[in-house]
């Protein structure tokens, strides 16, 4: 059997973002591609190396540049929650990026509920036909996913589409 497999990072500063330049994403994300996805899965990482003004207590969930970055990413790659390392927690870092939230010292990150739903049900409906696309087999990887996000789905909604 093949090996552990290895963490791909993809280091990103303040020029990539703030100009919102994709190129050190899509760089490694077509070599995937061209790899052939299926062996990729929950590979990707982000090494975000933002600088911030001394004192500024904000996460990067909180920056309004960080996140409209991660926007177009998105906009780019929206099958991309398939490559992240969900381990590492890079698919809920991920979803910080695009779905509204606080955050309560108490219990951590409180995501729009319907919001999250929304990316969700988005997330679901996308990777669940680029996932048929590649010929990988999807509704475990469907029902991990919303899982991570909390929620459970039923097989039966999996049927309807």
């Amino acid at each position: 059997m093949a090996g552990e497999s290895k963490t791909i990072a993809i280091a990103l500063n303040n020029d990539f973002i703030n100009n919102l330049d994709l190129s050190p994403a899509s760089t490694v994300i077509e070599q995937l591609l061209q790899d052939g996805a299926a062996s990729h899965e929950q590979q990707l990482r982000f090494d975000i190396n933002y600088e911030l003004e001394p004192g500024d207590p904000r996460e990067l969930s909180e920056i309004p540049e960080v996140r409209l970055w991660f926007v177009r990413l998105d906009a780019k790659y929206p099958w991309l929650p398939f490559l992240l390392d969900w381990k590492a927690g890079e698919f809920a870092r991920y979803s910080a990026m695009l779905v509204p939230h606080q955050f309560s010292a108490k219990e951590g990150i409180q995501y729009n509920p319907e919001a999250l739903e929304i990316f969700l049900m988005h997330k679901i409906f996308i990777l669940g036909d680029w996932l048929k696309q590649q010929s990988i087999p999807s509704l475990s990887r469907l029902k991990s996913m919303a899982q991570m996000l909390g929620y459970e789905l039923d097989d039966a909604f999996f049927e309807i589409f």
